[in-house]
């Protein structure tokens, strides 16, 4: 279905500059609740920005567990609402067989949001180890990021938007998607790819964001080994990210970048005296 909303809404707003003031009107991003249901129950409510919604939808059903292949996607509807938008999907037999089981054992006292166990278990999902012969030169981080920058068409707008892309050393740019949610544009990206079964372990998974583990739990199961950031890791990413076998690249931004995980995916020239693990 084609929707009404925007990713992007121009408001009016007044200008202060040097103690005057003057009308005029800026680009501001748009965010909406997205309700994302399977088989009739509502999973989630992300707010999120209301483009690329099919890829959104699964995206992050990959990233959640739900769905292993987009294949067990029987069907899904996209309705907008007053209030948002709702993204209905209707699983095969297999996966929604397996929700269900997952929504049982996650049911139960939830007095204090994430609880349990269970829960700590469920927010530390472990995931398969990411292989690959990619090998890059230090100039591939800068293009890569360079392109990113340069196709980011609603951040151009709003400027304050965040970018997620894959990008292969021979063939440049292969996907972008756009959201308010840095966790929202990296799912829209897995999505795209997901339905176009285009292959991750050759190439790049590039974020305008930090990193936090999630973002390498979502890079981990898109298949990609190498990840790169325009900002600064936590300590638990760069942890998760060792053991998974990602390399991650951070606080990229010119030539300058960070090697915090795997650096034998890099062609690098370490300085004297200066060993690469």
């Amino acid at each position: 279905m084609t929707l009404h909303l925007s990713p992007v809404i121009r408001l009016p707003r007044m200008s202060v500059a040097q103690e005057t003031c003057a009308a005029g009107e800026r680009v501001v991003p748009e965010e909406t609740p997205i309700a994302l249901t399977y088989n009739g129950s509502t999973h989630a409510v992300m707010m999120a920005s209301p483009s690329d919604l099919e890829d959104f939808a699964i995206g992050f059903s990959l990233s959640e567990g739900i769905l292993s292949d987009p294949a067990d996607l029987l069907s899904m509807e996209i309705l907008e609402h007053d209030l948002g938008c709702e993204i209905r999907m209707w699983l095969s037999e297999r996966s929604g067989s397996s929700y269900r089981m997952r929504r049982r054992a996650m049911a139960g006292p939830v007095g204090c949001g994430l609880c349990g166990v269970e829960s700590l278990a469920e927010a530390s999902r472990p995931v398969d180890p990411v292989t690959g012969s990619l090998r890059l030169q230090p100039g591939a981080i800068k293009t890569a990021m360079a392109d990113l920058s340069g196709a980011q068409r609603l951040n151009r707008e709003a400027r304050a938007i965040h970018g997620a892309a894959f990008w292969r050393p021979e063939e440049g740019l292969v996907a972008i998607r756009e959201d308010v949610g840095r966790h929202n544009a990296l799912d829209k990206l897995a999505g795209a790819l997901a339905r176009t079964s285009e292959p991750c372990s050759d190439g790049l998974v590039l974020l305008t964001s930090r990193v936090s583990v999630e973002m390498v739990q979502k890079t981990a199961r898109m298949g990609a080994p190498v990840l790169v950031a325009i900002s600064a890791p936590t300590a638990l990413a760069v942890r998760v990210a060792e053991g998974c076998g990602i390399t991650l690249v951070a606080v990229a931004r010119g030539d300058a970048f960070e090697v915090f995980t795997h650096p034998e995916r890099m062609n690098l020239q370490p300085a004297q005296g200066t060993k690469l693990r």
